[in-house]
Order: structure tokens, then C-alpha cells, then sequence
């Protein structure tokens, strides 16, 4: 079994690793998921037959003391220093630091510490690249040393989160497939456009733009809403059932996009290092970097197809319905979480450790031990991949419930559990091939 590289080269330049060979039956690993599914299903369809979740609504509000702690200027003018001090220690590293991966802690940074320590941050914190982000803090400095006036132009309402969607795709693609995703050059040309692009964009149309543009804040922001920290309709801050916070997801153009690019990419990243994948890739007339790139669009499209007819489906059975695709796309986001924490759970509590070190000085420190065994590891993976399953089950029935008759609302989730099905299917067998 190989639960990461033991070359952070090799980690780094494949993306954020991968696993094989997990110590666990496939039988057992796939009864256990359909049983989980039909069960839950079937008890939803029985014992389930009202909305129960209030959205934006609910909550219990936590101390005003609390609340003015967290909205206090001196603490978001703190998040906001320790975000841009980060990323400036990220580029000084860039500019400065050796190229190899082994001993620049900059990749593992971006690779690592942003992109996978974002999940438990934003599960336990809410959004907090909103608060971190060096993007809007630079645009703020920038628009107070110009004096630019007024929120800037009014953004089309047809944009939604397509940006994001473009902007996570670009980073899956230069995490997965860019052929020397770790070299330093690589990133600062990277990381280079994406903040120029986002400053100029924010220039034009204001501080809202990172709201939907910003492709780390839509990430966060998405995963957050599984968070039992959050804001009320009015604002408060609240401890809350996940699942309100889930129901409060709006339902934007781009939002199905962008889910399914975290799926698609999460998958791939599951089989681009399987020898057959790897043999194709040496073997095709395209070269490996097109080909890549194909596989990479090939696998977010298959599963924003899947989705797709799944709405269809589930319209031809329960009646039309004015948004079908976004009316459930609130459930896929705890399936994206589910395969986002069975995927890459040890490489941040393995590397994430191993980058502090380094940007500290002390990469000359003993390698950190993996938290789990084989096979609690691969306990946990099949656990994250079918509970996050689960879970759309749950969210997609209540907003079924809600949408339509109560004669046509479980009727109409059999294509969602056809696509709950295929899902699981699908990531058990990345995990355990």
C-alpha cells in the first residue's frame, strides 16, 4: 500500500497524491454503500414527508459579546494582514527559494495548505478565504491609493459562478496535468496571471466580484455551508444544523458547474496514475499535456452529464419545475466533500506538517508518521465517500418534498438515487482499484 509518495517531488509534481490497494473487501466496501443508500432512501420516503430544512433562517444566535469579537475591524483587519503576509511568504519563496519542492515550502503551500487545508477550515470556521483572501485586500489598498469611486459596474446576472468554475478548472488543470505543476516558475506565471486577472476584473466591477469570481472564495464558501458555524438571513451569527446551511445554497447560474468540476477533477485525480492511464498518456499521438487535458475535461464532463440527465429525469417524473439543474445541486456538495476528504485526508496531515517545517527552517525535521493504519485509513475513505452520499440523499429529499406533490416527490428521486448509485460506484472503485 502507498498512502503518499515518499518523494514530495513526485507528490507534488502528480498534484496532491493518490492511494491503491486499500486493505478492504470491495464486497463489503460496496454492500455496505448500497445498503446505506436504499436504507436511508426508503426511510426518508416513509418517515419524511415535509420540508425540515429552513435555509437562511435557522440557527441558534451565539453571544452578542461573540458576535462583535467576530465583526470587530481590528479582527478583520488582522485575518486580512495574516492572509496577505502569507501569500507574500508564499512569493518570496517563489523568488527566492530553490526549485525542488523537497526543500521550498511554496508548492506545498499551494497544493497543500490552501487547497486541501481549505476543507476542515471552512467545515469548522465558515468562509474563511472571504476573511484571508490577499486578492481583496490588495484591491481594497489599491482602490483607497486611487480613490476609485462607487461599487464600480453592475455584474451581469447571467455570470453567476461561471468565473469560478473557469478558475477551478485552471488550477485542477495546472495541479493534474500541467507537465511541472511544482516548479517555481510554473507557479509564479500562475499565480501571477490569476491575481492580475482577478485585480483587473475587481477593478471594474467592484469588491463583489471575489464574491462569485474568486475561485477559492466560491470554493470555501460551498464547503462552508456544511459548517455548523454561520450567518442568519439578518446576519447573526449562529450554531446550526448543517443541513440549513446547506439548504441556504443559492441556486446561481454556474453553481452546478463548479460542483461538478470539484467531482470531475477529484475523480480524475483518482485514476491518472493508473498504469493503463499512465501507458495511454506515453503512448498518444497528442502528447501527454493534450491528452491530459482531455481525460481531465472527458471526466468532469461525464459527471456533469450524469447529473444533467438526472435532472431530466427527475422533471419527466415529478412534473417541470423553472430551475430543475440548480434545484438540487446543493446535493452533490456533500458528495464533492466525501471525496475530497477520502482522496486527500493523509496527504494534509502528512505534507501539510512536513511545509510548516520547512517554511520554519526545520526541514531537516523527521518525516511525520502516518495518522492511520491501512486499514482505518481505508475505513475512513469508504465512510467519507458514502456518508457524503448519504447525506445528498437527505438534502435532495427534503428540497424534493418541499418542490413537489407528495405522490410525485419520492417518485421523482429515483433518478437522483440512480445518480447517488453511479456516484458511489464510481469513487469506490477509484479508491479501491
Amino acid at each position: 500500500m502507498v498512502l503518499h509518495p515518499t518523494d514530495p517531488l513526485t507528490a507534488l509534481a502528480h498534484g496532491i497524491g493518490s492511494q491503491h490497494d486499500l486493505p478492504i473487501s470491495p464486497f463489503y466496501a460496496f454492500a455496505g454503500a448500497f445498503a446505506a443508500l436504499f436504507v436511508s432512501f426508503l426511510a426518508l420516503g416513509l418517515l419524511w414527508s415535509t420540508s425540515r430544512f429552513r435555509g437562511a433562517r435557522s440557527g441558534l444566535a451565539l453571544p452578542a459579546a461573540l458576535q462583535r469579537v467576530a465583526d470587530a475591524p481590528a479582527t478583520r483587519t488582522t485575518l486580512r494582514g495574516l492572509g496577505l503576509a502569507a501569500a507574500l511568504a508564499v512569493l518570496l519563496h517563489l523568488l527566492l527559494g530553490p526549485d525542488d519542492p523537497a526543500h521550498n515550502p511554496a508548492p506545498g503551500a499551494v497544493y497543500v495548505l490552501l487547497w486541501v487545508g481549505l476543507v476542515p477550515a471552512s467545515l469548522l470556521l465558515g468562509p474563511v478565504w472571504r476573511l484571508l483572501n490577499p486578492l481583496r485586500t490588495l484591491h481594497r489598498v489599491l482602490s483607497r491609493a486611487l480613490r476609485r469611486p462607487g461599487p464600480g459596474h453592475p455584474l451581469p446576472a447571467r455570470l453567476g459562478q461561471w468565473p469560478a468554475a473557469v478558475g477551478l478548472f485552471g488550477f485542477t488543470w495546472l495541479e493534474l496535468v500541467a507537465p511541472d505543476p511544482a516548479s517555481t516558475t510554473t507557479l509564479l506565471i500562475a499565480l501571477a496571471t490569476y491575481a492580475s486577472a482577478q485585480l483587473l476584473l475587481a477593478a471594474r466591477f467592484g469588491e463583489r466580484w471575489f464574491d462569485d469570481g474568486d475561485a477559492f472564495e466560491v470554493y470555501s464558501a460551498l464547503l462552508a455551508r456544511l459548517s455548523p458555524l454561520g450567518r442568519r438571513g439578518d446576519g447573526r451569527l449562529v450554531l446550526r444544523n448543517p443541513f440549513h446551511g446547506l439548504d441556504a445554497t443559492p441556486e446561481r447560474p454556474g453553481l452546478v458547474a463548479t460542483v461538478c468540476v470539484l467531482l470531475g477533477s477529484t475523480a480524475y485525480d483518482g485514476f491518472s496514475d493508473n498504469p493503463s492511464w499512465i501507458n495511454a498518456l506515453q503512448t498518444s499521438p497528442l502528447g501527454r499535456t493534450p491528452a491530459a487535458t482531455l481525460g481531465l475535461l472527458a471526466s468532469i464532463a461525464l459527471v456533469a452529464t450524469l447529473y444533467c440527465l438526472c435532472a431530466a429525469a427527475t422533471r419527466l417524473v415529478s412534473g417541470p419545475h423553472p430551475g430543475p439543474l440548480t434545484a438540487f445541486a446543493h446535493s452533490l456538495v456533500p458528495i464533492a466533500l466525501g471525496y475530497l476528504i477520502a482522496h486527500y485526508f493523509s496527504l494534509l496531515v502528512v505534507e501539510g506538517p512536513r511545509t510548516v517545517s520547512m517554511a520554519l527552517g526545520t526541514d531537516n525535521a523527521s518525516e511525520p508518521a502516518p495518522p492511520l493504519g491501512p486499514g482505518a485509513l481505508a475505513a475512513l475513505q469508504v465512510i467519507a465517500v458514502v456518508t457524503g452520499h448519504v447525506l445528498g440523499v437527505v438534502a435532495a429529499h427534503d428540497r424534493s418534498v418541499r418542490l413537489f406533490p407528495p405522490a410525485k416527490a419520492v417518485a421523482g428521486q429515483l433518478p437522483l438515487l440512480a445518480l447517488m448509485i453511479t456516484y458511489t460506484v464510481g469513487g469506490l472503485s477509484l479508491l479501491l482499484n
